[in-house]
């Protein structure tokens, strides 16, 4: 099966997986490919690197997408049928705009947005990355600008992260503790008034800060914009399950990465998120038949240099017992996941950093079940 047919009526595509097994690649890679086939496609990366932007032709990315000049792809051997746009996401930035487009008024998105309670949980990288990701995942959606959406996503343990967070949000904006605070009564007002009261005193004393009224003023303000961002939150929760989204799994043959693979395949199953396919990146590939390679033969091809044959033929030994443990790898995928035709990508010979990569990578991805065996087998050894 190929990319193409994974994705077809669907308008999201979500590449989760390991970190360092070729995610953010991939992602660019599966937006190239729609682009050249007609759609107008957005990726959307968490990547912090530069280099996708540098192999995309843009000098940066940022919080909204940017059209990536076709010319850029002239003489690469592809054309862009469609459009290609591309993003980095700014949680900080997404959160803002959340608040600014929920808030009832001016001055209480002013409040919010001034707080320091509210700057420091909105620049944290745990939790609010996760749910920005998919909140601004929601807005390109609704806005109907593309016919679809390529999202990046943090490493695969923070992707359970990812699916709950619209839900953990919701329960944390409709639970007792931002009720407490904005609006304390009974025991949890008479230690705001007395003992509470006394240590946040002391606690000014020292700091200069005053935690407690800027904790009452943050939740306060926030009970203003609860039912927006509960609201918010369910509906990114549903557009997460929905029949036009699908999610991909990606690993590299390594062991750790395999075996988050099959946890976070496990994982979204049992949450009834849709599954495409399963790629399996840099992967090193043992040639069907291997002719035998004479080490004195070897020596005389390099000039006599005997000891630069030896190493060379210690090297060859050396990648097709990494290419073996690869193909157990693979076996493992396959047998616990239930799924015997993972898509593979092969070891590219240098770091995937420009556009050439990207679309050697997009070869792979988008060729037919056929054409991907020819091709692997022109990379095998």
């Amino acid at each position: 099966m190929s990319i193409a047919q994974c994705l077809a009526g669907k308008r999201i595509c979500i590449c989760t997986g390991s970190g360092g097994v070729g995610k953010t690649t991939t992602a660019a890679a599966v937006a190239i490919g729609l682009a050249a086939r007609g759609q107008r496609v957005a990726v959307v990366t968490i990547d912090p690197a530069r280099r996708l932007a540098s192999s995309l032709g843009l000098e940066q990315l940022g919080n909204e997408p940017r059209l990536v000049d076709p010319a850029h792809f002239a003489g690469q051997g592809i054309e862009l049928h469609g459009e290609l746009w591309a993003m980095m996401l700014d949680a900080k930035r997404t959160f803002d705009e959340l608040v600014e487009l929920l808030a009832p008024d001016a001055a209480t998105c002013e409040e919010i947005l001034a707080n320091r309670i509210y700057q420091e949980l909105s620049s944290a990288a745990a939790g609010s990355q996760e749910f920005t990701a998919v909140a601004k995942l929601y807005e390109l959606d609704a806005s109907g600008r593309f016919d679809a959406i390529v999202l990046d996503t943090p490493p695969s343990r923070n992707a359970l992260d990812f699916l709950d967070a619209p839900e953990r949000l919701t329960r944390f904006l409709e639970g007792r503790a931002l009720k407490v605070i904005a609006a304390p009564t009974g025991a949890a007002a008479a230690f705001a008034a007395r003992g509470g009261g006394l240590a946040f005193s002391a606690l000014r004393r020292v700091t200069g800060v005053d935690l407690l009224a800027d904790l009452s003023v943050f939740f306060r303000a926030l009970s203003g914009v609860v039912d927006g961002f509960a609201e918010r939150a369910g509906a990114v929760g549903r557009l997460l399950g929905d029949p036009a989204t699908t999610f991909l799994i990606v690993t590299s043959p390594e062991p750790t990465p395999v075996e988050e693979a099959i946890f976070l395949r496990r994982r979204l199953g049992e949450a009834g998120m849709p599954v495409g396919a399963l790629i399996v990146n840099r992967v090193r590939l043992l040639a069907r038949t291997r002719p035998a390679i004479d080490e004195d033969s070897l020596a005389a091809d390099f000039g006599g240099d005997a000891d630069l044959a030896a190493r060379s033929m210690q090297a060859l030994a050396d990648l097709r017992a990494l290419a073996r443990r690869d193909a157990a790898s693979i076996r493992r995928l396959s047998s616990a996941l239930g799924d015997g035709r993972p898509i593979l990508v092969p070891q590219m010979d240098l770091e995937v950093g420009d556009v050439a990569g990207l679309l050697g990578v997009q070869r792979f991805l988008f060729a037919s079940p056929q054409e991907r065996a020819a091709l692997l087998a022109e990379e095998a050894f």
